[in-house]
């Protein structure tokens, strides 16, 4: 491949109309958006993405992430036997394969773990007019890449995180200046490759300045790379059985096409489609866009993990060839080990991250981009995804407090609570339970809002067995007490002898749009 010309950074080259990713695009006034931006995010939902125009002919690109997701998930559910391990093997051998990783440019922190570039084109080449009129889009000749997420996935398997990249993020693309990140691929195809370079050179020089670009966004090193299709996609839903949703509302959309009732249901093919397509109508636009993506990618990694397609031989094979139809991957993804280092990633431990950004902003051609954070906070946060849990503490083994028998405690009891009587009546209790009471009175001037046990050096076999009749009381050696006898200082918080203190009413976490889950199955809009 040929090297980059030093004079495109300061002169962006025309790409040619079918491969601009922003021409024939709505502008961002005309456009709408169905939330605002503005303020650093890391959340599951991008504020980008008003350029994804609905109607006939054009594809929802957003939506293509999650058709990654689902061929990469019908391979790496497959590697629990040995049917699974001989479907891996022709997955491998039929895949197909790109050089899409970079021999240089593509630097940053390396280990055992994984970071796989996913990306999404529109391509309908391999679709047929059939297909297309079901798909309610039309031939194309471009080939956008408006989805990108980078997945990291440590290695020991335990976790997957999921990072959207906005298409309209403004970023530096290494000998083109800065322009938004879905240009990166479209530079590389027609520029990258040399004269004369066939069609597979001119696609893998795309995907590897786009690598190149996120490497330099994320001081990441991008180990592999797989991309996929519409067509793909439409297939895999449609061999699993479809997948279920939740809708709060019912939605219909003539744009994307969606027509769904309110409440859980299982779609696919088309409507699967049309679902995480829609964008018009929603009451947050593009956020509830992607919040639909990160459902589907949820509920489909929830179908591919059940019994009904883990044991279902021939929707095995199915799927294992809908998914080498769809997918390219780069030279070195091995397939199979991607099963197997994913295998003990369950639902609750893939959650969905959108890149920080700043917000909406436009470029000295007046055109819509998405400003990010500075280079420095997009380091720390990727640094920050990618480092592997530090190795929890050896476990000790503590020595149970040693007791004694209630009779042979005697106690002190002082009222700090606040409360009057309150001294008198726990020590009848105590008295009750076996306990020597040797005095009773008010505290210090202090109110207290813990109750505390002191004891004197060599008594914590009193305290501890004073203790155990007043769960979550705490224990301190002092100068106060007097040998043979612990003083007990009633606080606030005190709710009786032998009953548990009253703990604080649960609260329901408030999860924000960053918290998601591919477990998560709420209704959403």
């Amino acid at each position: 491949m040929s090297n980059s010309d030093p004079r495109r950074e300061s002169r962006r080259p025309d790409l040619p109309a079918r491969l601009d990713p922003r021409a024939g695009r709505p502008s961002r006034a005309t456009e709408g958006r169905g939330a605002s931006s503005s303020g650093a995010s890391s959340s599951g939902a991008s504020s980008s993405g008003g350029s994804s125009s609905g109607g006939r002919g054009r594809t929802g690109r957003l939506a293509i992430g999650t058709r990654v997701l689902a061929a990469l998930a019908a391979v790496a559910v497959l590697g629990s036997s040995g049917w699974g391990w001989y479907l891996g093997r022709v997955a491998d051998a039929s895949v197909n394969r790109t050089d899409a990783i970079p021999s240089s440019g593509n630097n940053g922190a390396d280990g055992e773990s994984m970071n796989l570039l996913l990306v999404g084109n529109d391509s309908r080449a391999s679709a047929t007019p059939a297909e297309l009129d079901e798909l309610n889009t039309t031939a194309h000749e471009g080939i956008n890449t408006d989805t990108m997420i980078l997945v990291h996935v440590p290695a020991d398997g335990s976790k997957a995180s999921f990072v959207s990249f906005p298409r309209d993020s403004y970023v530096q693309i290494p000998g083109y200046g800065h322009d938004k990140l879905n240009a990166a691929y479209a530079y590389g195809y027609q520029y990258e490759a040399g004269d004369g370079a066939s069609e597979k050179a001119r696609q893998a020089a795309g995907a590897q300045l786009l690598v190149k670009t996120i490497s330099g966004l994320t001081g990441l090193q991008i180990d592999h790379y797989a991309e996929v299709d519409l067509l793909g996609f439409f297939k895999l839903s449609s061999v699993v059985g479809g997948v279920q949703v939740n809708l709060c509302e019912p939605v219909k959309d003539r744009y994307s096409g969606v027509d769904l009732p309110a409440g859980v249901q299982t779609i696919s093919g088309e409507q699967a489609l049309a679902f995480v397509r829609q964008r018009h109508g929603l009451p947050r636009g593009d956020f509830d866009r992607i919040i639909r993506q990160q459902t589907f990618i949820g509920s489909m990694v929830r179908k591919m993990l059940s019994e009904n397609v883990l044991f279902d031989l021939g929707k095995q094979r199915k799927l294992v060839q809908a998914a080498a139809d769809a997918l390219t991957v780069d030279r070195s993804l091995d397939l199979l080990g991607l099963a197997t280092q994913m295998q003990s990633v369950t639902a609750g431990s893939i959650d969905f991250q959108t890149i920080p950004y700043v917000g909406d902003d436009t470029d000295d051609k007046g055109r819509y981009i998405l400003r990010l954070e500075d280079e420095a906070k997009l380091h720390k946060f990727f640094a920050e995804l990618s480092a592997e849990p530090a190795a929890p503490p050896a476990p000790t083994t503590a020595a149970a407090p040693q007791t004694v028998a209630p009779s042979q405690v005697s106690v002190n009891v002082y009222n700090g609570s606040g409360v009057s009587g309150v001294a008198k009546s726990a020590a009848a209790d105590l008295q009750a339970q076996g306990f020597t009471v040797a005095q009773t009175g008010n505290a210090d001037n202090t109110e207290y809002t813990a109750t505390e046990i002191r004891y004197a050096a060599g008594d914590q076999a009193l305290a501890s067995t004073l203790a155990k009749a007043i769960p979550g009381v705490t224990t301190s050696q002092s100068d106060e007490p007097t040998t043979g006898t612990v003083d007990l200082v009633i606080g606030s918080d005190f709710n009786g002898i032998g009953q548990a203190l009253t703990a604080p009413a649960p609260t329901e976490p408030v999860a924000g749009e960053d918290a998601r889950t591919a477990a998560d199955t709420g209704c959403i809009n």
